[in-house]
């Protein structure tokens, strides 16, 4: 190569540097066929850039910048034109957009799953209280549950009957003892399991709905297997107080092996709808 033409070119590692870019990537762009060097050298190998090149790399810099993918400024180049440019850039900020859009969904979630996970680690165990509570939608499977069956069938089944992702079940599961066996004092099993919707779930089938109204409410440490003894304790709060049930329990787990794997941690909150008793005078 004669030192005329040294003058005019530059290596790679001398345009990475003038660009501020890995030479790995100058690899990759010539990989792509988005940028080939001016010249080869057929012995050493050795790429070599001419200034007739730093235009399309500053283009393709720019464009990289805007997050715009390699095969799309391969288009771009292709088809040199201000027309391509602004459909070009009008794909990107409509990618850009419903990136910004997922990336809210996402943070309102963390913000959400945060909240209700420092809530259930700030629980007072066996404390019950009558609260009232707003419409929740939920996805619902109807079927008895025994109550000492692996719920994680169960859920399965919710999963696919649903049409439900397995990333919206962490914390949001229940089940649920009818309001009739709950009068009859029965509590070895469930008629129903559901999951908590949120609207950054996107569910798209058709939501049933937990009532709104007044809840007795008792969290424990311990599962569903457990729940027997605190379901007595909220009847008999209940009664106490001149209220009586009056409709399906919702049972949820706010910690479980999904969250930890010591056993003690785990928090399972009750909540039984009620209302004053006829008659009854609060």
């Amino acid at each position: 190569m004669a030192e005329s033409d040294r003058k005019e070119l530059f290596t790679i590692g001398e345009i990475g540097k003038l660009f501020d870019i890995n030479v790995r990537t100058l690899r990759f762009y010539d990989e792509a066929g988005l940028l080939k060097p001016e010249r080869t050298d057929e012995v050493t190998g050795y790429r070599y850039y001419s200034t007739k090149q730093f235009e399309r790399l500053n283009t393709i810099k720019y464009l990289r910048a805007l997050d715009m993918p390699i095969d799309r400024i391969i288009r771009f180049f292709e088809n040199k034109d201000t027309g391509t440019l602004m459909e070009l850039l009008k794909e990107q900020q409509e990618e850009t957009r419903l990136q910004q859009e997922r990336l809210a969904k996402i943070s309102r979630k963390l913000e959400k799953r945060i909240c209700q996970l420092s809530d259930a680690l700030e629980s007072r165990m066996g404390e019950i209280r009558v609260v009232r509570i707003p419409r929740r939608p939920i996805a619902v499977l109807r079927r008895d549950i025994a109550l000492e069956e692996d719920l994680e069938y169960p859920i399965r089944e919710l999963e696919r009957s649903s049409e439900l992702k397995a990333s919206m079940f962490l914390g949001k599961v229940g089940v649920s003892i009818s309001g009739e066996r709950l009068q009859r004092r029965q509590f070895t099993g469930f008629s129903r399991i559901f999951v908590l919707l949120e609207q950054e779930d996107g569910f798209t089938g058709e939501a049933e709905y937990l009532p709104e109204g007044e809840w007795a409410v008792i969290r424990y440490s311990g599962t569903h297997r457990n729940s027997g003894q605190y379901y007595e304790q909220l009847l008999g709060y209940a009664a106490e107080q001149g209220m009586e049930c009056c409709g399906d329990s919702a049972e949820i787990t706010l910690i479980d092996s999904g969250f930890t794997n010591d056993t003690e941690k785990y928090i399972t909150e009750l909540q039984i709808p009620v209302k004053k008793c006829a008659g009854r005078i609060l």
